[in-house]
């Protein structure tokens, strides 16, 4: 049986539809994210899971039993669930050991044992030392720490978690992904993990559901998104992309300028032919040549360096193949240095492009 089942969770605010007849299940000790852009219902997804609003249509089962759906409403407090705010929401007031022992404390646990598993998650969360600060005197990564402490030491059933490194620097945001890594790896608690940051989910996550628009249009492991994404949208959304139409016809997909054989291609290919199709071309599924490269049966095409970005650990380039008006985005490593306005060689890994729905 899975620990969480939104079932055709749908949420309306008059007339505006934010979340779209949502259908996703996790499974127990699974870490599962919302990855979309602002707007697209993931927040409003959590806060009815949550149980802060009611659903307009649709249901939320937790191991079996229907907690929310139209006119009946779980309250959060008896919902066995976690939340980790963006903003941290911890007691200015009390210190960090304070805030942590709070939820044990509501649940009247005995003194022994409150300062027992206070100790034990602080030692976890490698925030013993700080037992006594308050949380003016802490770093906003102490701060999330103190946050996560919180919600985990009251051992929920479920743990959600609402962009909660936003308001981080990039260094610490990284520091901080690996982290809530290693607590659910340590704790293994289910958890619904809501962010715009792609990075984050794919450090972060068992499985990821992307959404736009209020509905969920792919449910996939972080690797199988990246490279076998089933929709537009996700393809443009994670990571990098080249999105190429082309038309299939006869064994070959036809492109503006060139074409490629389907037999070299790993991803599937519908069977109808002469029909439009899209690819997407990943920057690294290309290299540049300064000379044409030796015969091994991949595409080769001559085109131009027409733009380059250094980013540091890799170029930026972009390149227009002779004969076509495609621009191609292509990744290339820091020492391999193209000017603008150099003829290249490109050659394409028909093993990395993904054929699109």
């Amino acid at each position: 049986m899975s620990r969480l089942v939104l079932r055709g969770l749908t949420k309306a605010f008059g007339k505006l539809t934010v979340v779209d007849a949502v259908d996703l299940a996790l499974e127990e000790g699974e870490f599962v994210s919302l990855l979309g852009p602002s707007g697209c219902g993931k927040t409003t997804t959590l806060r009815m899971i949550a149980g802060f609003l009611e659903p307009t249509a649709g249901a939320i089962e937790m191991d079996g039993r229907v907690i929310s759906s139209p006119g009946s409403v779980m309250p959060p407090e008896r919902r066995r669930m976690s939340m980790i705010f963006q903003s941290y929401a911890i007691w200015p007031n009390m210190t960090v050991e304070e805030n942590v022992a709070f939820g044990l404390k509501l649940r009247k646990l005995p003194s022994e044992e409150v300062r027992r598993r206070t100790a034990e998650i602080l030692e976890v969360v490698q925030m013993s030392h700080l037992a006594g600060r308050y949380p003016a005197e802490l770093s906003g990564g102490q701060q999330q720490r103190v946050a996560l402490a919180r919600a985990i030491v009251v051992k929920p059933s479920v743990l959600l978690l609402d962009e909660p490194l936003s308001n981080l620097d990039a260094n610490l945001r990284e520091e901080m992904r690996f982290e809530i890594r290693r607590l659910h790896d340590e704790f293994r608690i289910t958890t619904v993990y809501v962010t715009h940051d792609q990075a984050e989910a794919m450090a972060t996550s068992d499985r990821i559901a992307v959404m736009n628009a209020g509905r969920i249009e792919q449910v996939d492991v972080p690797h199988l998104l990246y490279t076998r994404p089933r929709t537009r949208f996700v393809a443009g959304f994670i990571g990098r992309t080249n999105l190429l139409e082309g038309r299939l016809a006869e064994g070959e997909i036809a492109l503006d300028g060139f074409a490629l054989k389907v037999a070299q291609l790993a991803d599937r290919v519908p069977e109808a032919g002469n029909r439009p199709i899209l690819l997407s071309v990943r920057p690294q599924s290309m290299v540049l040549h300064r000379t044409p490269p030796s015969a091994n049966g991949r595409p080769v095409l001559p085109a131009m360096v027409a733009e380059r970005v250094y980013l540091g650990e890799s170029w930026d380039y972009v390149v227009r193949p002779r004969d076509s008006g495609l621009r191609l985005r292509v990744a290339a490593p820091p020492l391999q240095v193209h000017e603008v306005g150099d003829p290249v060689w490109l050659e394409m890994d028909p093993r990395q492009i993904a054929v699109v729905d």
